[in-house]
């Protein structure tokens, strides 16, 4: 039996960086894999037979996105209650071993067509259950092994190589899939099999357990509230009886009545249960609150740009240099990496720095730049200058960075050490339900943007190159999600629109050329996406805004004192925040 000692330090000084290394290497495979598909699904669905963009298979065209990303969003929190009970490292090994099977089955799908699609929307779940207990425990085991002088350091290269892994994956996705639909689940299978191995011989509990009994009804509240708010808020992007959208459909307000009710249950069984899932209690830490209200806000409106600047790049800017719709998901990962780039610099610097002089100054710094970043964004024309639009991107990329290592470094270091486990789930909740919100949120106000202009701007075009009125108009009057769809798949949205109605085969041929050529669409389209662009945009500003704000009530920063790992980061005002915090 392991002695006190060894199950909850003081850690050597080589453990610390194997802790890092390891967690930084779970978290970014789980992170990457929540964003290789979206590039990846022309492919994948080219690959088992399917066209995602018919009527009655957009549902799987969403549950491919969106599956991973609400299991991540609603697991989380009780993965980092069990890390807590059971043990932290336990967890995480576990969901390294989940995550490789899961991978291998992704790329062993023997079916075709509407199977081959519900295997692996089946199998992204699984994988994802593993990928959430590596992220829901990750942080609670660096802030176990690293003392409070380095944890900002440590969490900070942990955070921004997760949040680097979601652009990566757009990169890695468009690679992959450009050689076999199926290289983008093999990937993960060594890398995930390497990282099982490792993480059972090297890492061990060095953190404080705190034994209990599983909070069955509120992991059932709050799975089943959460699961259907954001499926339905999802399901709104699609139109419903004449709207661009389906904010009126009664199975999405259904949806958001009951998934508001059940989360409202669940906050008041929360409150009156011993051992609860989501440790409410933990709000009245002001840093911890702040942190992740900060945190959510900032999630909403980086799911925003990342989804917005794919469309931006696949549908308009790419097209009018010529590029052929089929190539532009690779390149649009190329054309974004410097959000990447500023991802890797600010964020363990920031990390680093924030140790010293406090989380505050560096998180609300960073979110003021990702505010002027959106500002700039919108002020450049849709068709831009390369240089211009690549410094943007930079600017947003390293003020995310500043924001993220010192956030949640002080979301961390605020709560008791018996509680990070939680803590860090609590944490990745709020993360993942901002991405999963992104998309419907986004969507939606583009869709509600594009509907007011698009169709005459479509039809009118159709008509000028000889399209007949009644298929001009029939054409058009399409709700514009099924537009997007298209660029956000790499698909020529012309030759997608009029394929079915066999115009194309009675135009001249150069009429078709004209239709079906990377120009027409994109120069057509530009107007519209750029009035939706602004108001996505503007949005995400004021988002950004308020996060800072949030960010600069998170308290005052106090240097960290010799207490090593279990000791606060003292980001509260005169003690330790998490002595403030009620106990359980």
């Amino acid at each position: 039996m392991a002695t006190r000692a060894q199950t909850e330090g003081p850690v050597g000084d080589r453990y610390k960086w194997v802790a890092l290394s390891n967690t930084t290497l779970g978290v970014l495979i789980a992170t990457i894999d929540g964003s290789i598909v979206i590039i990846s699904l022309p492919a994948i669905f080219r690959g088992i037979g399917l066209d995602p963009l018919a009527p009655g298979n957009i549902g799987y065209l969403l549950w491919m996105i969106l599956g991973y990303l609400l299991v991540s969003a609603v697991l989380v929190v009780a993965l980092g209650r069990l890390g807590d009970m059971f043990g932290r490292v336990r967890m995480y090994n576990m969901g390294f071993a989940i995550f490789a099977g899961a991978s291998l089955a992704l790329s062993l799908d023997p079916f075709r067509g509407s199977a081959g699609a519900l295997w692996l929307i089946g199998f992204r779940v699984v994988q994802a259950v593993g990928g959430s207990m590596l992220t829901a425990n990750s942080a609670a085991i660096l802030t176990d092994a690293f003392p409070a002088r380095q944890r900002g350091m440590a969490l900070g290269i942990n955070q921004i190589t997760a949040l680097a892994g979601q652009f990566l994956g757009l990169l890695a996705g468009g690679l992959l899939a450009a050689i076999d639909w199926r290289a983008v689940f093999w990937v993960s299978v060594p890398i995930g099999a390497i990282g099982t191995f490792w993480s059972y011989r090297s890492l061990r509990e060095t953190g404080s357990r705190k034994p209990g009994r599983i909070d069955w009804v509120g992991n059932t509240t709050f799975a089943v509230g959460a699961g259907v708010l954001l499926a339905a808020i999802t399901y709104g992007i699609q139109p419903y009886g004449g709207h661009p959208t389906g904010w009126t459909s009664p199975w999405v307000l259904g949806g958001l009545g009951a998934g508001v009710l059940l989360l409202t249950a669940f906050c008041v069984v929360e409150t009156r249960i011993a051992e609860p899932m989501f440790h409410l209690g933990l709000f009245r830490i002001r840093a911890f609150a702040a942190g992740n209200l900060a945190a959510l806000l900032t999630a909403i409106a980086r799911g925003g740009l990342q989804f917005m600047l794919i469309i931006w790049l696949q549908g308009i800017w790419l097209p009018l240099r010529g590029y052929d719709f089929e190539r532009t998901p690779l390149w649009a990962g190329i054309f974004m990496l410097p959000l990447t780039v500023g991802f890797l610099i600010a964020g363990p610097l920031s990390g680093f720095l924030s140790d010293r002089y406090g989380a505050r100054l560096f998180s609300t710094a960073g979110l003021v730049l990702v505010a002027a970043a959106f500002v700039g964004l919108l002020a450049l024309p849709v068709n831009f200058s390369y240089p211009e639009f690549a410094a943007l991107l930079m600017l947003s990329g390293f003020g995310q960075g500043m924001f993220s290592a010192p956030n949640t470094s002080s979301i961390m270091g605020s709560v008791p050490p018996e509680q990070r486990g939680v803590a860090s789930g609590m944490r990745s909740t709020f993360q993942n339900s901002g991405t999963a919100l992104s998309i419907g949120l986004s969507f939606s106000l583009m869709i509600s943007g594009l509907a007011g202009s698009l169709p005459h701007a479509l039809n009118s075009g159709l008509q000028a190159q000889g399209v007949p009125a009644a298929t001009a108009a029939e054409v058009s009057g399409l709700p514009p999600v099924s537009t997007l769809f298209a660029t956000f798949l790499g698909k020529n949205p012309i030759g997608h629109l009029l394929g079915p109605s066999g115009v194309l085969d009675r135009l001249p041929a150069h009429r078709v050329q004209t239709l079906t050529g990377t120009r027409f669409f994109s120069e057509l389209v530009s107007g519209p996406f750029h009035h939706g662009l602004g108001t996505v945009f503007g949005v995400a500003t004021v988002m950004a805004l308020v996060a800072a704000l949030a960010s600069v009530l998170r308290g005052r920063h106090h240097k960290a004192g010799p207490t090593g790992p279990g000791g606060s980061d003292n980001s509260g005002k005169g003690q330790p925040s998490w002595r403030k915090a009620p106990s359980s």
